[in-house]
């Protein structure tokens, strides 16, 4: 893709992202992306962005994290013909599952995944709406890893530059590519 598609690709994704003042609570301004699904040509050029990064990486399967990355990453894995799955918070999914801890402002939370679905010859690509903080995505990069898989990279619509997440899963990207394709 070239820079001139990239960067109108990008201009139509910003336009479709609304900004919601005060939410959840107030001092918050909430990045709504629920336009830009609704908007079939912009959430078609974003799935077909994520899909180039699958293939420039040589991703096996996709990982999408709970939530919205769940509605990203699914259309991306069927578009690109690779497997979809998921990372969830605790206790949501059936049967046997690895799950990571991580610390949050006030606490800690853990997301899981089913082991079996990755494999020592699966290289992931990991895909979410906004990295903010990272926590998420960190604690995502340990759990694939601890199923034998390789990291192929995580992509996001949208970087929270300010939040500093990129620092905090530098070392968990272990030279894996991050990118984003909007940075705030």
């Amino acid at each position: 893709m070239n820079t001139a598609t990239t960067e109108a690709t990008r201009e139509l994704l910003l336009s479709r992202i609304r900004d919601v003042p005060d939410y959840p609570k107030p001092g918050v301004l909430f990045k709504d992306i629920t336009p830009l699904l609704a908007d079939p040509v912009a959430f078609g050029a974003l799935t077909d962005l994520f899909v180039e990064l699958c293939t420039r990486h040589g991703a096996t399967k996709v990982v999408g994290l709970e939530a919205r990355g769940f509605i990203l990453a699914a259309p991306v894995a069927v578009r690109a013909g690779l497997g979809f799955v998921p990372v969830r918070k605790a206790g949501k999914l059936p049967g046997a599952t690895l799950g990571q801890m991580y610390e949050l402002e006030y606490g800690t939370a853990e997301v899981e995944i089913h082991a079996e679905d990755l494999s020592a010859d699966d290289r992931v690509m990991v895909i979410d709406d906004v990295l903010a903080t990272g926590g998420t995505a960190q604690a995502s990069l340990e759990l694939i890893r601890r199923t034998g898989a390789q990291v192929a990279g995580v992509s996001v619509l949208m970087e929270l530059g300010f939040l500093s997440g990129r620092e905090r899963i530098r070392s968990a990207l272990a030279g894996a590519p991050l990118e984003a394709v909007i940075t705030l």
